[in-house]
């Protein structure tokens, strides 16, 4: 596991991060690369990258600040969400369980049909992950937050509310270190739940390469930045990266810049 102490004295000691590991060894080097800060200025905002390239134990940053800072988790929160649903039985199967569409027409055209979790992941469906929330229950939830080490575990402002606009608080060190854990298959739980997340998650494929991730975006207010989200990770031959991306959205164009962003800075660190 990446210890967040000890992730961020490496980042702040220049060469960054905290004191879980990333891998049950700390990495062992650190790095601050604030040239991929440039990639957010050129569309028009700013936002932070981090990488940990596992065969290298080593942790690049785009920052040493906001790399550290905690936010809502938003829709990243499907992840830890979706591995608790099967955890307790509220899902069996990912591609068999039916959630039935409340018949409540919504914005978005992909969340007014019915789901399993398969779709519901893809199309990032929040109706129905509330209502995994909400068969999970309070209890539950709070007991796998906990194992997992979640964020900073405070799952209050409403059990279908609290990774939108509720209490959970997660930083880019956090979510990387909780990607990885799953990427490896040792989060405290079964092996078929960390095998059938790992095999829902959204793929895109760029190159010989490819990335596994979930996006995430809080709701915009006008005249207000809204929180864009990229967390996952990629793999290119034998190498895996794995990543958390955050950014300030302030305009409609910035939602598919989440992962234009990502392949950018992956590219730039040698992980595409």
């Amino acid at each position: 596991m990446i210890n967040r102490r000890h992730a961020l004295g490496l980042l702040a000691a220049a060469s960054f991060l905290p004191t879980r590991g990333f891998a049950d060894v700390a990495p062992q080097r650190s790095e601050i690369h604030d040239d991929l800060a440039k990639h957010f200025l050129s569309e028009g905002t700013v936002g932070t990258f981090l990488g940990y390239k596992v065969d290298d134990y080593l942790i690049i940053a785009s920052d040493k600040n906001r790399s550290g800072e905690a936010r809502l988790p938003a829709s990243t929160y499907k992840i830890p969400n979706s591995l608790i649903a099967l955890e307790t039985g509220v899902v069996e199967d990912p591609d068999k369980d039916v959630f039935k569409w409340d018949g409540v027409k919504r914005s978005i055209e992909a969340w007014n049909r019915d789901h399993t979790m398969r779709t519901a992941i893809a199309a990032s469906a929040v109706p129905v992950y509330q209502e995994i929330a909400r068969r999970i229950g309070q209890e539950r939830m709070q007991k796998y937050v906990d194992l997992f080490e979640y964020g900073n575990r405070n799952i209050g402002g409403g059990i279908d509310q609290f990774w939108l606009t509720g209490d959970l608080r997660i930083d880019p060190v956090q979510q990387v270190d909780f990607v990885d854990r799953l990427r490896r298959g040792v989060l405290p739980i079964s092996k078929r739940s960390q095998d059938l997340v790992r095999d829902i998650l959204p793929v895109t494929k760029v190159g010989d390469a490819t990335i596994r991730a979930k996006s995430g975006l809080l709701g915009a207010e006008i005249g207000k930045p809204s929180l864009g989200w990229m967390v996952g990770w990629a793999e290119k031959g034998d190498a895996r990266t794995v990543f958390a991306l955050n950014m300030d959205v302030l305009e409609p164009r910035h939602i598919p810049l989440r992962m234009t962003l990502t392949q950018q800075c992956l590219t730039d660190i040698g992980a595409l």
